[in-house]
């Protein structure tokens, strides 16, 4: 097909101009890996719904003190239940007496014993009414070096409230448990850092050198993996006495825990190096003399990190309950440390079990952590998938 030259030029549709280009709906900019990731991540209402746990876990966790309600280390009645919390008093009168704030009611004994268990039969005191208020002052406590009496949740009388009631000394289960998600959580944290930092090493180190040094090495990292880890657990931790501090026997949990939980990240992450060594763009960085260190730290491990990060947020709950077990037992935390298994040790017999259900209160505690992180990590291990 030929132009005519003495065709007249087509002037521009007139409709057209003016017309800005960032109208359009499609996006021209380049997104980075980690943008492109959180818009896949916040689409999983699971995931989302994990972040906003595991981040209201960790901010409960570093404000312990002002989420205590009640002194955790304060004595009192023993076997105390929860006190009922409502917004209507009875008794006032149909329409007058429900309240804009929460009042909390005392349990308080009677002489009536149950015909099965004789104990006596508790009830909420309805004659006395406390108000639960926000940000209330109460038992002091020291916070960066600031000594403070201010309370995220309390009674506006002083008086104490138990809101998943007392165990056997009369200490207040959900202050305890608030106190404990510190110790518990800084196992896990601690205990998944160093298995992050070795396992991740030994991996690409292992998986990039090859040979020799990898066989030899991958038949020590599966000794590792034989050992039954429960029996190895409560032996090694029968190797410290029991008048050790508190802080030496926590530290020896740690490196337990992190001795025998490399290992499976390693060779994880060792697979992930075997497939990225063969990529083109690594052969060709060795092609053109780039060295090892560089290959590792800006080739190799910017690709095994998407892996890693999931392997974290999912291996923090395997170490909360593996904790929470050995706490069970009495081979995690030694008083005066709080953590969610030491408290289940109160809930060692059936009896207990029976007549005072609330003791195994902080088993909710074990439970949302661990789903937290999980949710987390399913959300993030679909959202870092490339494919």
């Amino acid at each position: 097909m030929s132009l005519d030259p003495n065709m007249a030029p087509v002037e521009p549709d007139a409709t057209l101009e003016g017309i800005d280009d960032r109208a359009s709906t499609v996006s021209t900019k380049s997104q980075s890996y980690a943008r492109l990731v959180w818009r896949r991540f916040r689409k999983s209402v699971p995931g989302m719904l994990g972040f906003v746990l595991v981040t209201t876990l960790l901010v409960v966790a570093v404000f312990a003190d002002f989420f205590a309600p009640v002194d955790p280390k304060q004595p009192n009645i023993s076997f105390v239940p929860p006190d009922r919390i409502s917004w209507y008093v009875p008794g006032e009168g149909p329409g007058t007496g429900w309240r804009l704030l929460p009042v909390a009611f005392p349990i308080t004994e009677s002489d009536e014993l149950d015909p099965i268990t004789y104990q006596p039969l508790n009830g909420p005191d309805f004659d006395n009414p406390r108000p639960v208020r926000f940000f209330v002052q109460g038992w002091e406590y020291t916070f960066l070096g600031i000594r403070m009496n201010r309370h995220f949740i309390g009674v506006a009388d002083g008086s104490p409230l138990h809101v998943l009631g007392t165990d056997k000394l009369g200490r207040d289960i959900f202050a305890r448990g608030v106190m404990g998600s510190r110790i518990s959580l800084a196992i896990a944290l601690t205990s998944i850092t160093l298995i992050t930092i070795l396992g991740t090493l030994l991996g690409i180190t292992s998986g990039y050198i090859g040979g020799a040094f990898d066989m030899w090495f991958q038949r020590f990292v599966e000794i590792v993996l034989a050992f039954p880890q429960l029996p190895l657990y409560l032996a090694l931790a029968t190797l410290i006495p029991v008048t050790a501090p508190s802080g030496l026997f926590l530290t020896f949990v740690v490196l337990v825990i992190v001795g025998l939980g490399w290992a499976q990240l390693s060779r994880e992450v060792r697979s992930k190096t075997l497939a990225m060594r063969q990529i083109d763009y690594v052969r060709a960085a060795m092609a053109v003399g780039a060295g090892d260190g560089r290959i590792i730290t800006r080739h190799i491990l910017p690709n095994v990190m998407s892996h890693v990060i999931v392997a974290i947020t999912l291996g923090i709950p395997s170490i909360v309950l593996l904790e929470s077990f050995l706490g069970y037992l009495g081979f995690a935390v030694k008083p005066p440390l709080i953590s969610w298994g030491l408290m289940l040790q109160d809930a060692g017999t059936f009896s207990v079990i029976g007549s005072y259900p609330w003791i195994l209160s902080p088993v909710g505690f074990v439970l949302l952590t661990v789903f937290a992180f999980n949710a987390l990590g399913d959300g993030l291990r679909d959202a870092i998938d490339p494919y």
